[in-house]
């Protein structure tokens, strides 16, 4: 089990020029990862008008996790497989150039979403849910076909409120029905849908083949500063209406000791990486939570 870094937590310092990504994988050795995953937010490997694949940053990149002694374990993007016609095989196609990327940068899995993380609560019902299933379900197939022809492993996330909670993962999962395609869980994620993480990690560890582990407070009265999506500092909603905001892990309301338990005891031992979205200085949240994270999983 390694205990890692996404790139995402340090979106701010590298979109600032505060941090080179370069230099956030190096930062990131240095203060306990183990393990780095790419999330290309604050950065990109390809040309957004043309597609060509940067091969020169990405040897770049390959060559600071060597020289740092931190493997790239995983690269997670964006994707809405929501949509019908000509608008779907964009999607589709766009998400397997996004694979030829993590093929590319060497890493064995690449996480995709299924849907949009910004889908209108009003869209979230059940009924909705199982409308676009065999649509999500026949793109994942068809994506996650292509990463084995490459070597990239392909993961769905519980993230957002469309495609997240226990069992519509597992759905999807199951309908997929493919050794080349499994779970990316998040155990911030699952409170957005009023789940309960340690319970979620118990269901869901079996298929679980990385974890996002983040820290979230959480409250049933309006803080003041909400909104119903930004996750990025401020307080958002849950579908069943809490205020939550991210936090320096073990430090927010989540039982990150029953979470980590619960992992432990279903037997997971792969990756972890560090999710922050908090309002503290990235650097020393990220520090304190990777450390928290080591010292926890020791302690359970």
């Amino acid at each position: 089990m390694r205990i890692g870094l996404s790139s995402y937590s340090l979106d701010r310092e590298i979109k600032s020029g505060r941090m080179t990504l370069g230099g956030a994988i190096e930062w990131a050795a240095r203060n306990g990862a183990e393990c780095i995953e790419l999330v290309p937010f604050a950065f990109r490997f390809d040309d957004p008008e043309t597609g060509r694949i940067d091969e020169e940053k990405i040897k770049a990149v390959r060559r600071h996790a060597l020289d740092a002694g931190v493997p790239l374990v995983n690269y997670s993007v964006l994707a809405d497989f929501c949509k019908e016609g000509e608008a779907l095989d964009k999607e589709i196609a766009r998400v397997k150039h996004e694979v030829d990327i993590a093929a590319a940068l060497g890493v064995p899995k690449m996480r995709h979403d299924v849907s949009g993380f910004r889908r209108p609560q009003s869209q979230n019902t059940s009924a909705d849910f199982d409308r676009w299933l065999p649509v999500m379900a026949a793109a994942a197939k068809e994506v996650t076909r292509h990463g084995k022809e490459v070597g990239v492993k392909t993961m769905i996330e519980n993230h957002g409120f469309f495609a997240n909670g226990c069992d519509r993962v597992e759905r999807v999962l199951q309908l997929v029905d493919d050794e080349n395609y499994g779970l990316l869980l998040d155990t911030g994620n699952i409170v957005c849908v009023d789940e309960d993480a340690s319970v979620a990690a118990a269901q869901l560890s079996p298929i679980t083949r990385m974890v996002h582990l983040k820290d979230f407070y959480i409250r049933t009265r309006d803080p003041g500063d909400s909104t119903q999506f930004d996750c990025a500092g401020s307080w958002f909603r849950s579908r069943g209406g809490k205020y939550l905001r991210g936090a320096i892990l073990a430090q927010g309301d989540l039982d990150i000791y029953a979470v980590l338990h619960s992992l432990k005891a279903n037997g997971y031992d792969g990756d972890i990486a560090i999710e922050f979205e908090g309002l503290e200085s990235a650097p020393y949240a990220c520090a304190v939570s990777m450390a928290n994270a080591r010292r926890i999983w020791e302690e359970v």
